[in-house]
């Protein structure tokens, strides 16, 4: 720790009277100047420079959106220092409710601890712990100054809805889990009668239509099998204001899918498709969960003018069979055609549109009004084409639940099966 020292006031007067006893050749100024510079030689003669050490802890390293994380500063001195000025370093995204500039006195060999409750504004991921303190000695002369503190790591979690139902993928995988499947095997949940063959249990006996129709007959049953689900985010390009944008809300509601995924019993997998890409394959657990949050927190727009498809994405990362869930601006055509080639390659794909209409304003000329309908037209038309495709999409806006757009999702599906029939 390597402190600069700087003086003050009183050298400035004593230096000042002196200058100017030279040039007036006025011996009674530098009587005037004198006293100003005896006190600075009895200053410098008596500044020692300060020695504080410095430790910083966090009561949690992970915290959720909205919430609070505690930060100690622990400062110790050998010797006695009269003003201590310590100011704590703040990342945007990071609040303190109380000052985080504070004024201290230590005495010899004195430790002081000083608590910064801190609330987490933003997702993200950030360095904390950084000082900065100014010391005086204790004429007021000379002060120094240092950087202090080593960075502590925190992550912020996206705050994500409780969901309570969603979308289930239209094929389930051959494992265990909550989603009722549409074969029939060894399940609980009731299928249909049929009769009595050899090697059937007898615990699958239906007393009850045995006596009716004086013949063995068993139940069938739906298996309750596991799905795999595939969260397919945009990083390509956003939309975006001084708060929040497009990449914000597409985070919240992945990370919100993705926990109450994972509490089925489900696998999730996750891929940031845009100038860099990232991905985690499909699989279970708490420790998923906390996986794909830290990927979620990672994800960042990079400008990127390469041409990208489904190519560069390994092919582990879309299981077969799996549900693909795109959450979207679809600002970008590289973005739009990757989806495109998901559907003609036979996934089960549903796109969820983060609308980027409320983050764009029509403009007050008429050539800028003009621009936006035909802006608004090509993203209906675009709309259409997924539509048409059988794609359900769906256009998410700041402010609606999450669950509210699953289930226009839901119900796009329920009418396509009918036209298909």
């Amino acid at each position: 720790m390597t402190a600069t020292a700087k003086l003050h006031v009183y050298p400035a007067l004593a230096g000042l009277g002196l200058i100017a006893a030279l040039a007036a050749k006025r011996p009674e100024l530098a009587a005037l100047a004198a006293p100003f510079a005896v006190l600075v030689a009895a200053g410098l003669a008596l500044a020692r420079r300060p020695d504080l050490r410095f430790f910083v802890d966090l009561d949690r390293e992970r915290q959720v959106e909205g919430r609070h994380i505690g930060l100690e500063v622990e400062v110790a001195a050998t010797r006695a220092v009269e003003r201590l000025e310590l100011l704590v370093a703040l990342p945007e995204g990071l609040v303190s409710e109380e000052p985080h500039l504070r004024l201290v006195r230590l005495a010899t060999g004195e430790r002081r601890v000083i608590e910064l409750p801190l609330r987490c504004e933003l997702w993200g991921g950030y360095e904390v712990g950084e000082l900065v303190w100014r010391a005086r000695d204790p004429l007021g002369l000379v002060s120094f100054e240092a950087e202090a503190g080593a960075p502590r790591q925190v992550k912020v979690y996206p705050r994500g809805e409780a969901l309570r139902r969603l979308l289930h993928p239209l094929e389930t995988q051959a494992f265990s889990g909550n989603q009722v499947a549409r074969t029939r095997g060894e399940g609980i949940e009731f299928a249909d009668l049929r009769p009595f063959t050899p090697g059937d249990r007898v615990r699958r006996v239906n007393w009850r239509a045995t006596a009716r129709r004086n013949a063995l007959w068993v139940n069938e049953a739906h298996p309750e099998r596991n799905s795999d689900v595939v969260l397919f985010l945009d990083t390509f390009a956003e939309a975006r204001r001084a708060d929040v944008g497009t990449l914000d809300l597409a985070v919240r509601a992945a990370g919100a899918l993705a926990s109450y995924y994972l509490q089925e019993k489900d696998r999730v997998g996750l891929v940031s498709f845009g100038g860099v890409l990232n991905w985690l394959t499909a699989s279970s657990g708490v420790v998923q969960l906390y996986r794909i949050v830290d990927s979620l927190i990672d994800a960042e727009i990079t400008l990127s003018y390469a041409w990208k498809d489904l190519d560069i994405i390994p092919r582990r990362t879309l299981p077969p069979r799996a549900l693909v869930l795109a959450l979207s601006p679809l600002l970008d055509q590289r973005a739009v055609r990757s989806l495109l080639d998901l559907r003609a390659r036979g996934f089960d794909l549903a796109v969820i549109e983060v609308s980027p209409v409320p983050f764009v304003e029509a403009g007050e000329t008429e050539t800028r009004q003009l621009a936006y309908r035909i802006w608004s037209m090509r993203r209906e038309a675009l709309r259409t084409r997924f539509a048409a495709l059988g794609v359900p999409i769906v256009e998410w806006r700041e402010g609606t639940p999450v669950e509210a757009v699953m289930e226009e999702v839901r119900r796009f599906r329920r009418h396509a099966r009918v036209l298909r029939a």
